[in-house]
């Protein structure tokens, strides 16, 4: 018959206190219940575990073996607590999110400064993907959520919450007379999209020029390595600074949008909920 847990903890408790009576004191019991739970754990084991004494108990040398293994558990404990509390309390803590870069430059980086400016003790781990690997990594349970641009499909497993709507228009340099095209590599969402908005128009999508990134595209474009698709707010500061041009078209590119993509089948930590609280909430004036 396994010994109940309780007994141990007095047993800690008097051990530390070396007396029955301040251990009740510290754990808000009697001493005679004290007294009786240690004289069963000494009948359980089959031994003694204290020489008590007028001043005290004294640990016997099987007690100081008992001691030595209960006061690193009852540490451990102590320590975990403390670690649970500061999360709860958001003093500590980590989230991890996986974010294509459309994601990360019309949303996510706002909200992440405030959200560190508010609880500076929690760990931000911000890894820059492309939405098929951001959602890759949230389904090996790598990171926390993942926030992706459509088109992206969603497994059912996984919850969708749209955090905000852009329009992309189409840029050139000062020089696009050969009308290349510069896009995102194949597999990535936008690569996708616009592959399926020229087929929904009876027209090839050829792309002579892959990005790895979003800025790869804005600095080819720049370039004048041909013209690209580009978030309207990403591309302002270049069309103010006159660095590109915007190209106008008859019929207005979809409307597209940044997603939060989360594992409902895995709990979350009281860090990841503040911060999505945050996310969710209207953005201040």
């Amino acid at each position: 018959m396994a010994v109940p847990y309780d007994y141990y903890r007095i047993f800690y408790y008097v051990a530390q206190h070396k007396s029955f009576t301040k251990a009740a004191e510290a754990l808000g019991n009697n001493q005679p219940n004290i007294t009786r739970c240690m004289n069963n754990l000494e009948q359980d084991l089959g031994c003694k575990l204290f020489v008590r004494t007028n001043h005290g108990v004294s640990l016997t040398p099987e007690g100081q073996r008992l001691y030595s293994r209960a006061a690193v558990a009852f540490e451990q404990l102590r320590l975990g607590e403390s670690e649970i509390r500061a999360d709860c309390s958001l003093r500590t803590g980590s989230i991890s999110i996986a974010a294509s870069e459309a994601a990360l430059h019309l949303t996510l980086l706002d909200r992440l400064g405030a959200f560190h400016r508010r609880y500076p003790g929690i760990h931000l781990r911000i890894t820059n993907d492309s939405t098929p690997r951001a959602m890759e990594g949230l389904l090996r349970g790598q990171v926390d959520c993942a926030a992706i641009t459509t088109p992206c499909p969603v497994r059912k497993s996984l919850q969708e919450t749209a955090l905000v709507s852009f329009r992309e228009i189409l840029i050139c340099g000062s020089d696009f007379h050969d009308l290349a095209v510069v896009c995102m590599s194949r597999g990535t969402s936008t690569y996708t999209f616009y592959q399926q908005l020229f087929l929904k128009h009876n027209l090839a999508f050829h792309v002579e020029m892959e990005a790895g990134t979003m800025d790869q595209v804005l600095a080819m474009v720049q370039s004048n390595l041909g013209v690209g698709f580009y978030p309207e707010s990403m591309a302002a500061p270049a069309l103010a600074a006159g660095t590109v041009f915007q190209i106008r078209l008859a019929e207005p590119i979809p409307e597209r949008f940044v997603n939060l993509i989360e594992d409902t089948s895995r709990p979350q930590s009281v860090a990841m909920k503040a911060f999505k609280k945050m996310l969710l909430a209207p953005e201040e004036e």
